[in-house]
């Protein structure tokens, strides 16, 4: 069985492209980087590397070992990883922002077994409805509703998926009508959240996946969506609301779907935090607490099981 840390070594020059480069990020000389992977190479049997004077090559079959080298590295920090979080006891201040809806609905009932569970861990709470820099204002974590945005120095990871529904009163409908198409909507009155684009667009999919935007004015806009939901009750203009907000307003016949033979578009109840090396064991902690009750309370307001993988690395 190969030595995992020549694996390392051999998966640090393929990251970093040279010798030279893998040396002073490991501090182990290049010399000794050459003649560790030349002997890997001989062990197996096959050529790894194609080195020039200038630069240094993955071969095919390289590329393939490479991948297997990394899976494996990947397991075996995790699984130091393990005994770490068992020896260490979490501890410290943990700053999360959270969007105010999440935070009564889903996190207000279960965030109180964590801490009884963690006595050393201090939260600090922001409820806002703002997108935060995690970095730059020093979060540790962020939970978010929308669409998961790619940004290099975060990772994600996601516990379900919500679907918006485009809902108005029975009696605003009786009034000026049922629309048909998505370009019926056009006209009607209105209402949203503040968007971060400053255009007030109701998207919606056919069933062959195209997407239509339909512009409007709104009459109101707030981040509430309880506030959004009784305006729509009232009559005051149609909304897309998330699923969990107006489920119980359309069974008991307040709210009546629109265009329901249309797809809306799909928010993902997910957290972002800095990547994942240097988590600490706070932060950690936490984000597996909210693996473990989040998916069940989202699924028993409407959401819907996140799509695999539910942990990844934006890149």
């Amino acid at each position: 069985m190969q030595d995992l840390n020549d694996l390392s070594l051999f998966a640090q020059v393929v990251e970093h492209g040279s010798f030279s480069a893998a040396s002073r990020a490991t501090g182990v000389p290049k010399s000794r980087l050459s003649r560790r992977i030349a002997q890997l190479e001989r062990d197996l049997g096959v050529q790894l590397l194609r080195r020039t004077t200038r630069q240094v090559r993955v071969t095919p079959l390289g590329e393939s070992f490479y991948e297997r080298c990394r899976a494996m590295l990947n397991e075996a920090q995790a699984a130091r990883e393990v005994i770490e979080q068992a020896r260490e006891q979490p501890g410290g201040t943990l700053r999360v922002s959270c969007p105010i809806a999440i935070a009564q609905i889903l996190l207000a009932p279960a965030i109180g077994h964590f801490m009884r569970a963690n006595p050393a861990v201090r939260i600090e709470l922001e409820t806002t409805n703002r997108r935060v820099d995690v970095i730059a204002e020093g979060f540790d974590l962020a939970l978010r509703v929308r669409e998961v945005m790619e940004d290099s120095s975060l990772a994600v990871r996601t516990f379900g998926e919500s679907e918006l529904m485009l809902v108005a009163s029975p009696s605003l409908l009786d009034s000026i009508g049922r629309p048909r198409t998505p370009q019926a909507l056009d006209g009607m009155p209105g209402m949203g959240q503040q968007p971060h684009d400053g255009k007030h667009v109701w998207t919606l999919r056919c069933k062959t996946g195209d997407s239509i935007q339909i512009a409007y004015d709104p009459r109101l806009v707030t981040d509430e969506f309880a506030v959004l939901r009784e305006a729509a009750i009232a009559g005051v203009g149609v909304a897309m609301l998330p699923r969990m907000f107006c489920r119980e307003a359309l069974e008991n016949g307040e709210l009546e779907l629109v265009l329901p033979q249309y797809d809306m578009p799909v928010g993902t109840l997910h957290a972002v935090f800095p990547s994942r090396k240097g988590v600490t064991p706070a932060t950690r902690r936490f984000l597996d607490f909210l693996g473990e009750v989040l998916p069940e309370c989202a699924h028993k307001v409407g959401m819907q099981q996140p799509r695999p993988p539910s942990m990844h690395r934006v890149v």
